[in-house]
């Protein structure tokens, strides 16, 4: 059962006033992602074809991941009425493709599928809860707020699924970093790129990996605060079976947020908005990532 609704939801108190227009192309992509929840609730019923405990739970989640789409995509159309959400997600869903028919997976284990989850809601918590304290605009504030809430409980509920199957598969401290570190890299993936263009860009456009996922990533790490960072990395320990907090932790975590400062200074040299519209352009190189 879903713990709120969209209609609970404060949608009389959207103030066009406060968007911020840099936000807006954020929450379009996100939109997408959530949305496509779906998707990966038949991918793990695949892979989990013989857990219905586990098969029953991504059910569940699957239904609040596309909740989640639903309410960034109705802000979406509020900040920006002339973006057509179901178009935008349509061609989303045509271009981008996940292996729903896998008969295991990708990651090698379910141990490894369900460490790649935690990396995932990891992720998605910490950047809700940076974008509700970056944006003014009270609605959006409270979207972001009930989604960063949910995903730190789907955290949980692919952690406490994990430690079950870590028991019987075994799997080494070493292999549950590096599948770690892997998903976590995957973040700039076509995913998300393919989220922004599909978005943010006119069909006519040819897809650039390159360009939207340099778009995508200069505009989202703006938000980020150390805070953010360091508790996601306590995350990150705590599934792979590190300790969450301690020297190490708090190294990792300063490293993180020293290295993301630089790739969005960097980034944002790269990227410069098109005239007339919401799109970004790459300053050199279009081409396809």
């Amino acid at each position: 059962m879903k713990h709120w609704q969209i209609e609970q939801l404060a949608w009389d108190r959207f103030d066009p006033a406060r968007v911020d227009p840099a936000i807006v192309p954020l929450v379009k992509a996100a939109a997408m992602v959530e949305r496509n929840g779906t998707d990966y609730a038949l991918y793990l019923n695949g892979v989990f074809h013989d857990d219905p405990d586990f098969r029953a739970a991504a059910d569940r989640w699957a239904a609040e991941e596309v909740q989640h789409g639903e309410a960034l995509g109705r802000w979406a159309r509020l900040a920006d009425p002339g973006w057509d959400f179901a178009a935008a997600f349509a061609r989303f869903k045509d271009g981008y493709k996940i292996p729903l028919d896998a008969p295991a997976s990708v990651r090698g284990s379910r141990t490894g599928e369900l460490i790649a989850r935690c990396m995932v809601e990891t992720g998605t918590s910490s950047y809700y809860t940076a974008l509700a304290e970056s944006t003014q605009e009270p609605l959006l504030r409270q979207i972001c707020q009930q989604i960063a809430a949910d995903e730190f409980r789907h955290f949980k509920l692919f952690y406490d699924h994990m430690r079950r199957y870590l028991a019987r598969e075994r799997i080494g401290l070493l292999r549950r970093m590096r599948i770690a570190a892997g998903r976590i890299g995957e973040s700039e993936d076509d995913e998300l790129a393919y989220a922004w263009y599909c978005g943010n860009e006119p069909s006519d456009i040819p897809y650039a990996r390159a360009r939207c996922s340099a778009a995508y990533m200069a505009g989202a790490m703006s938000c980020y605060r150390f805070r953010h960072i360091e508790r996601g990395m306590g995350m990150v320990f705590k599934a792979v079976g590190l300790p969450p907090r301690g020297r190490i932790s708090e190294l990792a975590a300063r490293s993180a947020w020293q290295l993301m400062q630089l790739r969005r200074r960097l980034l944002a040299r790269r990227v410069r908005p098109v005239a007339g519209g919401t799109r970004m352009q790459m300053q050199a190189g279009t081409g396809r990532g």
